[in-house]
């Protein structure tokens, strides 16, 4: 079965990053001689990279490079940040149509008028009732909301806008209160998604109702958010295990545990 290396995949694209931790039996066992020169342990994917460390000092203050699953939950959030994003900028152009529409209803509602009946000849030959279509019927019904009411509803969508452009932008560095702002906001338009099918099925609106739908559950348990699976402390613990450093600590506690031999 073909499984995807992260680890190497983003070293490959990204470099390696490589520490010199100031404690000897450490540093030990994260550097090899070798006959080009010293080779030091890659945080990411643990190959040796020849040259100087990336950094040097003690073991506690490395930088935490994510790994494995913490890699891989990574490019999942940055899948959703650029969804997160495109949606927004989206909904922000049609707030500035809302508002452009606002400040010109009566010319555009006689534009509409008068083209309409172009499309009289081809309807009619159809026996369509283009009149009391409901496409017609919809459109005619924004031409009775009042200014106000527009630039309240442009106004809503800006803000939603925002919204999905801040959760982007947390949810592309990882923060944490990126993805409790991505649930409850998420969360909290699933039951209007819901009704909009009711008023009309689409494959558009199931597939942006199902992504929703698994991007709240991955993201509590895969997260532990709100005190699943051990809530932040049991996150962070697993997060700290996957690291290098504390791997090779615990390993280098074993007894009779050797430096990594000179390649």
């Amino acid at each position: 079965m073909f499984r995807i290396d992260w680890n190497r995949r983003t070293c490959s694209r990204r470099g390696h990053i490589t520490y010199a931790p100031d404690e000897a039996d450490l540093r030990g066992r994260l550097r090899a001689h070798t006959a080009l020169g010293d080779a030091w342990r890659c945080l990411r994917c643990g190959d040796f990279a020849l040259g100087a460390p990336h950094g040097s000092g003690p073991a506690d203050e490395a930088p935490l490079v994510p790994r494995g699953k913490a890699l891989r939950d990574l490019f999942i959030l940055r899948f959703l940040a650029v969804e997160r994003a495109l949606r927004g900028l989206l909904i922000l152009v049609v707030a500035w149509g809302v508002w452009k529409f606002s400040n010109s209803q009566d010319a555009v509602r006689r534009i509409f008028d008068e083209n309409l009946s172009v499309f009289r000849p081809v309807t009619d030959h159809f026996h369509w009732d283009l009149e009391h279509s409901p496409i017609v019927d919809t459109i005619r019904k924004t031409f009775e909301y009042k200014h106000g009411t527009l630039l309240i509803v442009a106004g809503a969508l800006v803000l939603y806008a925002l919204i999905e452009i801040v959760e982007a932008a947390g949810l592309w560095v990882g923060a944490r209160w990126a993805e409790y702002l991505t649930v409850v906001a998420t969360a909290a338009f699933l039951p209007l998604e819901v009704y909009e099918l009711t008023e009309h099925v689409s494959a558009l609106k199931i597939g942006t109702l199902v992504l929703n739908v698994l991007a709240v559950l991955w993201i509590m348990l895969s997260k532990r958010l709100f005190g699943l699976r051990g809530g932040v402390v049991a996150f962070e613990a697993e997060k700290h295990s996957a690291s290098l450093l504390e791997v090779e600590t615990a390993a280098g506690a074993v007894p009779g545990a050797a430096p990594a031999p000179a390649v």
